[in-house]
């Protein structure tokens, strides 16, 4: 199913995910304010949502599963996968909250290598698997740990100590960053260490957090914002006020945009991340899901729908 969503920018010379920031030769995502959604129906629970290439992974009861803008295209059965997951070395990794242990699944075959015990820090799967500086980072145990993996030998080979209830990660601009809801802290991690390097208060329930485009973008879910912080000072540059509530919604970067999946009023909102601007709200609300940006569009998921959905320029 395809549908043209009309979006109010704010302001005309505002081209969706076109900027400065954009590499050259980079399609521009959209224009003249339009993007057509493309809806993929898709039995049972798709959520979390990584992409690979033109294509990409979502988990679902019992499985995660490849998409195209033209359907299904590969299927791997484990137990219950959970939280986002990460693309590296050739392979989609998955935590798997049941046994707590986490997936590495070949992304050319679809087969399983290897089953990794690291811990899972949530299990009840509001939770972050990244890559970054060569490794793999779980957060691995409620107390607060983090465990980083190297992918050469599926070996834990550090474990970082960080804020109890730290569930959410997201690497980029140098670092590791980790996010307690329990503690409403973003906390810093340098990879040449392994160790928190700085930290900042943040306000209700933080969430899903993403680095890029200048800082890092953390969602506080009950407060219904986002905060902007800035990763040398380790100090909140501003908020964004989106809605009512976050919960639980999801957050990208990108394009020169920051991208966030919301729960109320749209399916999601584009940031500009200088001005702090909600510049676009997209589609009708569909309930929690997961976002993830490309330069040629985005994909997003709605659950409760049953649907992925990918948006793009029109034709």
């Amino acid at each position: 199913m395809k549908k043209t969503v009309a979006i109010a920018l704010a302001s005309a010379s505002v081209s969706l995910g076109a900027c400065a920031t954009m590499q050259p030769g980079e399609p521009a995502m959209a224009a003249a304010g339009t993007l057509v959604e493309k809806e993929l129906a898709v039995p049972g629970f798709a959520d979390f949502l990584a992409i690979d290439g033109d294509t990409v992974w979502t988990t679902n009861d019992g499985r995660v599963e490849q998409w195209g803008v033209d359907g299904k295209l590969a299927s791997t059965v484990m137990p219950r996968p959970c939280g986002t997951m990460a693309v590296a070395s050739g392979s989609l990794w998955v935590a798997n909250c049941p046994d707590a242990n986490l997936y590495r699944i070949d992304l050319d075959t679809a087969e399983v290598q290897t089953i990794i015990a690291t811990g899972i820090a949530n299990p009840k799967g509001e939770t972050n698997v990244v890559s970054g500086d060569g490794s793999i980072w779980v957060p691995s145990a409620a107390q607060g740990a983090v465990a980083r993996i190297d992918p050469a030998t599926n070996e834990v080979i550090a474990t970082v100590p960080v804020a109890p209830g730290t569930f959410y990660l997201a690497y980029g601009l140098d670092a590791l960053w980790a996010v307690s809801s329990d503690a409403q802290s973003l906390q810093r991690i340098d990879p040449a260490t392994n160790r928190v390097t700085g930290k900042v208060a943040l306000g209700k329930q933080p969430g899903f957090l993403a680095a890029g485009e200048g800082a890092v973008w953390v969602q506080e879910q009950g407060d219904g914002t986002v905060a902007r912080v800035d990763p040398a000072t380790m100090a909140v540059s501003g908020r964004v006020p989106v809605g009512e509530t976050l919960i639980y919604g999801d957050i990208d970067v990108g394009g020169g945009s920051v991208w966030l999946r919301t729960t109320e009023d749209q399916v999601f909102a584009v940031i500009d991340p200088d001005t702090l601007e909600v510049t676009a709200r997209l589609g009708e609300p569909a309930g929690s899901g997961a976002i993830r940006y490309t330069p040629a569009g985005i994909w997003t998921s709605a659950h409760d729908n049953q649907t992925l959905s990918w948006w793009s320029k029109p034709d």
